[in-house]
């Protein structure tokens, strides 16, 4: 049986690894990105590079989106020229993290157009892209989501139903909040262990044998031991992220202070131009805070090539 030809739209950090994955799995895949040499580097796995989005889709089954806000899903996703050249019955699938009532939005639009929708934001980073292993949080109808199962196998670990549309980007909300606050109290723990004498390597070591042991312990702790922070994901994406959990929390009559502090952490951050610092890079923030307080004596790596030693 063949399977559905795919238009991916968004080959970044996360959407180069999820394309190659698909391909791999044996899906004909169009690909585009606005840096149209991102779509053209996957010319020799297989894809078909367009240039623009209505050739992308006009002959896809299933379309997915992984594009890095909901202002640009808004004029790629949904511009009238991509709209129009959309196969008749088309599945599109937004993974990207949007806010919940943009995705509500998109699902009426589309429905209206007699397409199915699914908000399926993920979780995991560049690795779990590369390694199949992402985390998928799906909101929208039963069964398009039963449609894309065999889609989402290729692409994570778990692909979880939540609930009508929108529902998947309340779950990524949800992740966001818990991976923003959590980054900082391992921050904020390894430099308090440091400061006081001991080995922040050996603490992170302990710790994870624990009722303190996360993945964001070991993943980004790791990170911070080894003042590496070349982006899984970006400080401007988790800030981004966090506004999005703070938004939909005030139009719910809600109050996060956790969140808030963590968000307010990481504007400071970018304020001081290290938007594109993994989010792990939240420790160079609380480093300033607290300066000449520093984890370790080693340099610390960031995307553009340099070393920051001070």
């Amino acid at each position: 049986m063949n399977k559905p030809r795919i238009a991916f739209l968004g080959i970044g950090l996360m959407g180069h690894p999820m394309a190659l994955n698909l391909l791999r799995a044996g899906y004909p895949l169009n690909v585009w990105n606005r840096t149209h040499s991102k779509a053209e580097a996957l010319r020799s796995d297989g894809a078909i590079p367009c240039k623009q989005t209505h050739d992308a889709v006009k002959d896809a089954d299933i379309v997915i989106s992984m594009l890095e806000n909901g202002p640009v899903v808004d004029a790629i996703l949904c511009s009238p020229a991509t709209l129009a050249a959309l196969k008749p019955g088309a599945l599109i699938i937004d993974m990207s993290s949007i806010p919940p009532a943009m995705a509500k939005r998109h699902s009426g639009m589309l429905a209206e157009r007699n397409h199915g929708y699914l908000d399926a934001p993920v979780s995991g980073g560049t690795v779990g892209a590369e390694q199949a292993s992402l985390s998928i949080m799906v909101g929208g109808s039963k069964a398009d989501f039963e449609r894309a199962g065999p889609l989402f196998a290729c692409l994570g670990k778990a692909a979880t139903y939540i609930g009508p549309a929108g529902s998947g980007q309340l779950a990524k909300c949800a992740n966001q909040a818990i991976v923003g606050i959590t980054i900082g109290a391992v921050a904020e723990a390894l430099l308090l262990a440091a400061q006081g004498g001991a080995d922040p390597a050996a603490v992170r070591e302990a710790l994870l044998g624990g009722f303190a042991g996360s993945r964001i312990l070991e993943l980004h702790g790791q990170r911070m031991i080894d003042r590496s922070f070349m982006p899984g994901g970006t400080a401007r994406v988790q800030l981004k992220d966090l506004q999005t959990v703070l938004d939909t929390a005030s139009a719910e009559d809600l109050q996060l202070p956790l969140t808030e502090q963590a968000f307010a952490q990481y504007a400071q951050l970018v304020e001081r131009g290290l938007d594109n610092v993994d989010h792990s890079g939240l420790l160079l923030q609380l480093e300033a805070l607290n300066a000449p307080a520093r984890l370790n004596d080693k340099p610390t790596q960031r995307p553009d090539g340099d070393s920051i030693t001070d």
